[in-house]
């Protein structure tokens, strides 16, 4: 066995370590029992930034209006008055017209557009408590209650969510579905474990409007490209906790392309490289299967390294479908064949990622800074579909 066979063995079998620990470590997540107290139900402002029509914009928009919650007011922002999303907030404040439900036009504050948006939102909401999520979000009635209740504790500072693919239409929608719930979630559970607990996720992010303004609001991240991250990490400077819902969001994709993917994706690798520079190349250890497929061609096709091969995509395939199943996303299983293809597809992002400065973000393109900000570039995309 060459050195370059013992390297890539050893790096294998600490791939296989680790996800066996991930997938102890998401058993021991979903089935802990989170001491929160539901009937801790203040007054909630939900804020959602829109940009655009994604799929299934009016239901999404709809599940945050059932709310099996006392009082809650939802405000929408959008920086273009003629945004062709407009039409369907306006359809929603007509059908829902017992809540409270605001449109806000909002100007441009800094280069992260949601950030902007969200600072501006939270000018206007009216309630302390704050719950911000991304527009293509889908929840369920409990929602408001199992994210709010955490904040009872004085010494929780953020409450943030995990976050699953639902609803893919296409082959490079399922691939992202396969990733957000076989590779992201087991990710951020071990993060959350051995990393600190000191990022957040757009998926959903509860916080005190007077915690927020002793870290200067969403202005302060409002240049950022790594704002979720920016976020935990400065709520936890202040000597408060961030903590990890086990409460699990829809992302609901529809139809992607594999353009939309690819920017979108790319995106949240150098948001990762940025925001982690030092875990950034650990992600190594989770490209199970194509560590052993390098290793199968440096082997030349030895019967050993096909049973690594094996051995990977067994590890893989059980560490995905039991996650799934903790996570309640039992219909992403139907694709689990093409979980390989998405591993090489991750690894590919990955060195993506690694390198350049160049980020699409909603059909805008920025540059990416050294501390983590961004700027506008001079080239615009015509590029729709992305998560905010």
């Amino acid at each position: 066995m060459t050195m370059m066979e013992k390297l890539l063995l050893t790096l294998l079998v600490a791939s296989w370590l680790y996800w066996l620990a991930a997938l102890i470590m998401v058993h021991i997540f979903f089935n802990e029992r989170h001491e929160s107290d539901l009937n801790f139900t203040p007054p909630v402002s939900i804020l959602k930034p829109v940009k655009g029509v994604d799929a299934q914009a009016y239901e999404n928009f709809v599940s945050f209006c059932r709310q099996d919650y006392p009082e809650y007011e939802v405000i929408f922002g959008v920086m273009d008055p003629d945004d062709p999303v407009i039409p369907v907030i306006k359809h929603l404040q007509h059908d829902y017209s017992s809540i409270s439900i605001r449109l806000v036009i909002c100007p441009a504050l800094g280069s992260n557009r949601k950030a902007s948006l969200l600072h501006q939102l939270s000018m206007e909401a009216r309630f302390e408590v704050l719950v911000a999520s991304d527009s293509d979000m889908r929840v369920t009635p409990d929602y408001l209650r199992r994210v709010v209740a955490p904040l009872a504790d004085s010494r929780i500072g953020l409450v943030t969510c995990p976050y699953r693919g639902d609803k893919p239409l296409t082959l490079t929608a399922r691939l992202e579905a396969l990733y957000m719930t076989g590779t992201f979630l087991p990710s951020v559970v071990v993060a959350r474990q051995f990393l600190d607990m000191r990022f957040a996720m757009g998926a959903t992010n509860v916080m005190r409007r007077s915690d927020l303004a002793r870290l200067g609001g969403f202005a302060a991240v409002a240049d950022y490209l790594a704002d979720d991250y920016q976020l935990g990490a400065r709520m936890a400077a202040l000597g408060l906790r961030v903590h990890l819902s086990d409460y699990v969001v829809d992302s609901v994709l529809g139809a992607t392309t594999f353009f939309e993917q690819w920017y979108r994706e790319v995106r949240w690798a150098r948001c990762n490289r940025v925001s982690r520079p030092r875990e950034y190349p650990g992600l190594l250890l989770s490209f199970s299967t194509p560590l052993a497929m390098i290793l199968l061609i440096e082997s030349g096709y030895s019967s050993s390294a096909w049973l690594a091969v094996a051995v990977s995509l067994l590890i893989r395939w059980w560490v995905a479908w039991s996650t799934m199943g903790y996570a309640g996303n039992i219909n992403i299983r139907y694709y689990l064949i093409w979980l390989p293809v998405r591993d090489i597809l991750s690894v590919i992002i990955w060195c993506a990622g690694g390198i350049g400065r160049r980020v699409t973000w909603r059909g805008e393109v920025y540059i990416l800074l050294d501390d983590g900000r961004m700027q506008p570039a001079v080239v615009s995309l015509e590029y729709q579909h992305t998560s905010p």
